[in-house]
């Protein structure tokens, strides 16, 4: 069954409030009043729609989170069921230094339609490739590379990896320097990163490495409409953490999810700029209207486009 068209308009007025909300904080230094303008923002816009809709990856759970935890209710109780997927403030230092790439992101899939992800680090790879066996996280960088090279019909040194600058990526770092791959290194933000794949113009064939859960999900929504690749694997290093994706149904902790075991069926994804990116633009704000972009995809309708709008403030 497929979404209805409006909700998108709905939920692109979610983010680019959220958006707007943080937008007050950029450059303060004060990254969690940034994210706590954007959360506020998103709960109480959430609140006045006539859905209901249950939060299944948040800011993390009850205990931890007073907006928009994990199994929070959100709507009117009347309308759709959805399950919501939410980062109000995607890239956190980058709106609280004024540094470009900060977004507020939101995905929604039908009731029991979108993974319900621990808050916990997830390996992770994605490319536009679709074809089996091609890429696979169970693969080494070196074999990626190579069956990415071949495919493509790039030599590496052609070739664009997007990754976490991190130091546990420091020996796929290393790797793809051997190999001769170009590097985008990113300090935060790896919902966009992984969405860097999605089209040619961003210049990156490949996002790799290990990021956030939850960022992961996120991605991996907008990257199903697009009909890329996406392939990840939780890690849960803590037994607090095992006990934790247990209670959430997980049994087999190591497990290799494919794209269509993490979303299914019809979504929408929003992404709206808080500070300009490689995805979109940030808030500007003209006298008493303010101008978002949005990137929205719809799977259904096979809406994938940046949406611009002026709204009054």
């Amino acid at each position: 069954m497929a979404i209805d068209k409006k909700s998108i308009d709905q939920f692109v007025n979610i983010t680019s409030k959220a958006a707007l909300a943080s937008s007050y904080l950029v450059g303060k230094k004060d990254k969690i009043a940034a994210d706590k303008a954007a959360v506020d923002s998103m709960r109480s816009n959430l609140n006045n729609l006539d859905i209901r809709g249950q939060i299944v990856i948040g800011e993390g759970e009850l205990d931890e989170a007073p907006m928009l935890y994990i199994g929070e209710k959100l709507g009117t109780n009347k309308g759709p069921e959805f399950d919501i997927a939410v980062d109000p403030l995607e890239g956190t230092n980058f709106a609280a230094n004024n540094l470009p790439g900060a977004l507020s992101v939101i995905a929604i899939a039908e009731k029991n339609n979108l993974f319900r992800a621990p808050e916990t680090y997830m390996e992770k790879i994605s490319t536009r490739v679709n074809e089996k066996n091609v890429i696979d996280l169970d693969f080494t960088v070196k074999q990626n590379i190579s069956n990415l090279s071949d495919y493509l019909n790039k030599n590496p040194e052609n070739l664009t990896a997007c990754i976490l600058d991190r130091p546990r990526h420091k020996e796929i770092i290393d790797e793809l320097n051997k190999l001769k791959v170009n590097l985008k290194l990113i300090t935060d933000g790896d919902v966009s990163g992984a969405l860097l794949v999605t089209e040619e113009k961003y210049n990156v064939d490949i996002f790799l490495g290990t990021g956030g859960g939850p960022e992961g999900v996120l991605a991996a929504t907008a990257l199903d409409a697009f009909n890329c690749n996406f392939q990840g694997r939780f890690l849960f290093n803590t037994e607090n953490d095992k006990a934790r994706a247990k209670r959430m149904g997980i049994n087999d902790l190591r497990k290799k999810y494919e794209l269509n075991e993490i979303v299914k069926g019809d979504s929408i994804f929003c992404a709206t700029g808080i500070t300009s990116g490689d995805l979109v633009s940030g808030i500007d704000i003209q006298g008493n209207d303010f101008i978002s972009e949005t990137l929205v995809t719809h799977k259904s309708s096979g809406l994938k486009k940046v949406i611009k709008l002026k709204q009054n403030l």
